[in-house]
C-alpha cells in the first residue's frame, strides 16, 4: 500500500464514526435517537437537564409498554366472530315427524312373558303398602311368597333382588325375596335428589347389583318405593325383551293402521303409506312422516294449522302395561330427514282427549370451525365412530361413545339403542354381568369419567325447530256424539270395540309462518384490519410509521447484532494472536526505537507518546516588540530623505 493510502486509512480510522457502522452499542443508540422520526427517542438525547431527560425516558417506555399491551389485545381478539341474523320469507321444507305410542307393546301380547316379573312386583307393592303395621311381617311375607310362588323361582329375581334399606343400620338390608335380613358391605348409591326432600324417611327401597363373582356389589336406593320398583321393573323388562326376536317384537307392537286413524297434510289427505316404520325397543313401533327414504321431501305452501300435518291417533289405553308406564298418550319429535330421532331424550308428549297444536319456527345456524370454535363439520375429526345411520350430531356422538364403552367393558350394548354389527343384546343368558356393568358405566358417564363429554363436539351447521305447544279439549261434548261413532266405523277393520275419547289424541304440527331465521358467524377481524390497528397504535403512542418499524428492526436487531458479533470476533482474533505469537527476546524494549514506515500526520503526531526519560522543551512564543522595523529602515535609508527647505 502506498504511503498516501496508509495515511488516509489511519485518518479515517481515527475520525468519529456514526450510523450503523458505529463501533459500540452506545454510539449506535445515540445515532439512532438523533436521526429517527420517533420524537420521544430524540428528546431523550437532546434534552438538557437530568430531570427532563428522565421524564422523557419514562414517557417513552410507557408508550412502548402501551403499544405492546394494545397489540397483544388485538392479537388475542383476532379469532373472534360476528353473528348476523337474517330473516327471509320462502317456501319451507316440512321436517320429519316421528310419532310413538308411550306404551311400546300391547299388554295382552307380552303378559305371558312378564308373568313372573309382574307377580314379583305385585308382591313387593303389597308388602310395602298393603298391610297394617301391627301384623306379623315375617309370617305375612312367608304366606305371600308361599302362595305366590310354586316351584323354583325365576333366576333373574335372585340376581337382582328388591330390598328395603334402613338408614340407621347401614350394614343390613331386608330382602323381599326371602324376607330375611342380609348383611351388606358394598357401596350404597342413593338415587334421590339432594336438592329436594319431600319427607325424611328412615327406610328406603332399592335393589342390589353385583358383578359375576359377587365380590363387588352396589345397592341403589330411592327415597320413594314407587321409583325404586319402577326402575327395578324396567331393568328386568329390558332383560326379558332383549331375548325376543325383532320381528316378533314388531308384531307385538302397534301397526301404522292401528295407530293412525286420520291423516291430513297441507290440505291433502294422507294415510299409513306416508309413514315409515322405526322400531324403538323402549317405545315399540314408531312411525316417521316425511322421512328421507321417500323420493321427495314434502314442503308447505302456507303457514297456519290448516297447512300442516293433522293426525288423529288411537292410543288404546286398555293395552297399557301398568308397571312400565304411568301416563297415557304419545310422544312426538320433530327432526331433520337425515337425523336420528332420539325420542326418549327430546320427545314431546301429547295427551289423550286433547288436541295438541305445535307451532314451529325454523332456525338454521352456521358456525365457524377451528380456530374460531371447536365445532366439527361432519364428525370425521372426532375420535368416536358413528354407529347410527344418520348425520353427525352431539347427541349421536355421546350415545355412540356410551355404546362403544358398553361393548368394550360389558361385552354387550344397551338394547334400547342401535347396535354395532359385532355387538350383542344385553341379557342374562349371554351377559349375566351386564346390569351391574351398565349401572357402573352410567355412573361414570354422569361423572364425566368416560371422557365422552370432552371428546364429542357440536356440529358446525344444524337446523332447529322452536316449538310452541297449546292444548284444547277434544272432542267437545257436542261433537263427540257423532265424531266417535264415525271414527269407530272408520277403524272397524282394525279394532273390535267402540272408541272412547280417552283412547284418541289429536295432533297438529304446522309452521306459524314461513319466515326462516338464519344465524351465521363470520370473522370479525382480518389481516388488513389487524395491520391497520397496529399502525394506529404505533402512530398514537410513538408517531411511528412502517419505515420507522423497519428502522427499529434494522438498528436494534441487525446492527446491534453485527456490532456484538464484530467485538466477539475481534476478541477471538486477539486471543488467537496472543496464543500463537513468538516469544519476545530478553531485555527491555525501547519504545523510542520503534520506527514507523509511514510519515506522521497531524492527528497521529499529536497522539505520539513522549520518549521515556526525555523532556521535550517547550517553544516560547515570539517577542514581537523586539522588531523595530520603522527605526531600522529610517537609519539605513537616510540618504533617501528629502532635504529640508530653508
Amino acid at each position: 500500500m502506498a504511503p498516501g493510502e496508509k495515511i488516509k486509512a489511519k485518518i479515517k480510522k481515527n475520525l468519529p464514526v456514526r450510523g450503523p457502522q458505529a463501533p459500540t452499542i452506545k454510539e449506535l443508540m445515540r445515532w439512532y435517537c438523533l436521526n429517527t422520526n420517533t420524537h420521544g427517542c430524540r428528546r431523550i438525547v437532546v434534552s438538557r437537564g437530568r430531570l427532563r431527560r428522565l421524564l422523557w425516558i419514562l414517557f417513552t417506555l410507557t408508550a412502548v409498554a402501551l403499544i405492546f399491551w394494545q397489540c397483544a389485545l388485538l392479537v388475542a381478539s383476532f379469532y373472534t366472530v360476528s353473528v348476523s341474523i337474517k330473516v327471509h320469507f320462502q317456501k319451507l321444507d316440512f321436517p320429519a315427524v316421528t310419532i310413538c305410542n308411550i306404551n311400546p307393546y300391547k299388554y295382552s301380547v307380552v303378559r305371558d312373558l312378564l308373568a313372573d316379573l309382574e307377580q314379583e312386583t305385585r308382591v313387593a307393592l303389597k308388602t310395602l303398602y298393603g298391610f297394617p303395621e301391627n301384623t306379623s311381617r315375617k309370617r305375612r311375607e312367608a304366606e305371600s311368597w308361599s302362595s305366590a310362588w310354586e316351584g323354583t323361582r325365576p333366576k333373574f329375581l335372585r340376581l337382582v333382588p328388591l330390598m328395603v334399606f334402613s338408614q340407621d343400620e347401614t350394614s343390613q338390608a331386608r330382602d323381599f325375596l326371602t324376607g330375611r335380613k342380609r348383611k351388606f358391605s358394598g357401596r350404597i348409591i342413593h338415587k334421590a335428589s339432594d336438592a329436594m326432600h319431600v319427607h325424611a324417611s328412615k327406610e328406603v327401597v332399592g335393589f342390589q347389583l353385583c358383578s359375576n363373582d359377587t365380590s363387588h356389589c352396589t345397592l341403589y336406593t330411592f327415597s320413594s318405593g314407587v321409583n325404586a320398583i319402577q326402575e327395578w321393573y324396567k331393568l328386568h323388562y329390558m332383560n326379558i325383551m332383549a331375548q325376543v326376536p325383532l320381528e316378533k317384537k314388531i308384531n307385538m307392537s302397534y301397526s301404522a293402521e292401528e295407530l293412525l286413524v286420520t291423516c291430513l297434510f297441507d290440505g291433502v289427505s294422507c294415510d299409513a303409506r306416508n309413514f315409515t316404520l322405526f322400531h324403538h325397543p323402549m317405545y315399540g313401533n314408531c312411525y316417521t312422516f316425511n322421512n328421507r327414504e321417500n323420493e321427495t321431501i314434502l314442503s308447505t305452501s302456507m303457514g297456519g294449522s290448516e297447512y300442516g300435518l293433522q293426525v288423529i291417533l288411537y292410543i288404546n289405553e286398555e293395552e297399557y302395561n301398568p308397571f312400565l308406564v304411568s301416563s297415557t298418550g304419545a310422544k312426538v319429535i320433530v327432526h331433520r330427514q337425515d337425523e336420528y330421532p332420539f325420542i326418549e331424550d327430546v320427545g314431546t308428549e301429547i295427551e289423550t282427549a286433547m288436541a295438541t297444536s305445535i307451532g314451529m319456527h325454523l332456525t338454521e345456524s352456521f358456525k365457524l370451525s377451528e380456530p374460531y370454535s371447536q365445532c366439527t363439520e361432519d364428525g370425521s375429526d372426532v375420535p368416536i365412530s358413528n354407529i347410527y345411520n344418520a348425520a353427525y350430531s352431539l347427541q349421536i356422538c355421546l350415545h355412540s361413545c356410551f355404546q362403544t364403552k358398553m361393548v368394550e367393558k360389558c361385552g354387550c350394548a344397551q338394547y334400547s339403542q342401535p347396535l354395532p354389527p359385532a355387538a350383542n343384546y344385553c341379557n342374562y343368558q349371554q351377559h349375566p354381568n351386564w346390569m351391574y356393568c351398565y349401572y357402573e358405566l352410567h355412573q361414570a358417564f354422569v361423572r364425566e369419567e368416560l371422557g365422552c363429554q370432552s371428546v364429542c363436539r357440536e356440529a358446525c351447521s344444524f337446523k332447529e325447530w322452536t316449538l310452541t305447544t297449546s292444548l284444547a279439549q277434544w272432542p267437545s261434548v257436542v261433537s263427540e256424539k257423532w265424531l266417535l261413532p264415525v271414527l269407530t266405523w272408520d277403524q272397524g277393520q282394525q279394532i273390535k270395540k267402540k272408541l272412547n275419547k280417552t283412547d284418541l289424541a289429536k295432533l297438529l304440527i304446522f309452521y306459524k309462518d314461513l319466515n326462516q331465521r338464519s344465524i351465521m358467524e363470520s370473522p370479525a377481524n382480518s389481516i388488513e384490519m389487524l395491520l391497520s390497528n397496529f399502525g394506529g397504535q404505533l402512530g398514537l403512542w410513538m408517531s411511528c410509521s412502517v419505515v420507522c418499524v423497519i428502522e427499529i428492526i434494522e438498528v436494534f436487531f441487525i446492527d446491534s447484532l453485527s456490532i456484538i458479533t464484530r467485538h466477539q470476533w475481534q476478541k477471538a482474533k486477539e486471543w488467537w494472536a496472543r496464543r500463537h505469537a513468538p516469544p519476545s527476546p530478553q531485555g527491555q524494549d525501547n519504545p523510542g526505537l520503534d520506527i514507523d514506515d509511514d510519515l506522521p500526520t497531524f492527528t497521529s503526531a499529536l497522539r505520539l507518546p513522549p520518549a521515556p526519560g526525555t523532556q521535550v522543551p517547550g517553544t516560547p512564543p515570539p517577542r514581537y516588540n523586539t522588531l523595530r522595523l520603522e527605526r531600522a529602515f529610517s537609519d539605513q535609508l537616510t540618504d533617501t530623505q528629502e532635504p529640508a527647505e530653508s
